[in-house]
């Protein structure tokens, strides 16, 4: 099947095809023509990257997992003890980020509030300056 087969099969755009081709996740046949040919697997393939990316892995390490990944329904599981580590390292990176983002998130929040709270202080002293 032709790019745009793909694209209508898998609900992805041909950009995005494109994208995951240059980042080594499709390695479609090309014809003399240059036309790139892809194979039924490579719809599955296109769903397992789906998969990977809204789980917040990069290309990079989807391109080295992928290999290793079976269809279990609607999820993945890794078939290879090593790439199960790595995902394990990789949810572990995530939670570090997530923390330091919830912490600057309350940084903020505080920031926010003081913020608000003096400008309140200010509207009410120099509502009650005016009146004098």
């Amino acid at each position: 099947m032709f790019i745009g087969e793909l694209a209508k099969r898998s609900g992805v755009s041909t950009r995005s095809l494109r994208y995951y081709e240059q980042q080594g996740l499709l390695r479609p046949r090309r014809r003399a023509s240059g036309y790139r040919e892809y194979d039924d697997s490579d719809v599955a393939t296109v769903r397992r990257v789906r998969v990977l990316l809204a789980a917040g892995l990069n290309t990079d390490l989807i391109r080295e997992v992928l290999p290793c990944m079976a269809d279990e329904g609607a999820i993945l599981a890794p078939t290879c003890d090593e790439m199960a580590q790595d995902l394990r390292d990789e949810r572990e990176r995530m939670s570090r980020s997530i923390e330091q983002l919830q912490a600057a998130h309350a940084m903020l929040s505080s920031i926010i509030h003081a913020g608000e709270a003096l400008t309140a202080g200010t509207r009410a002293g120099a509502g009650a300056g005016s009146t004098a």
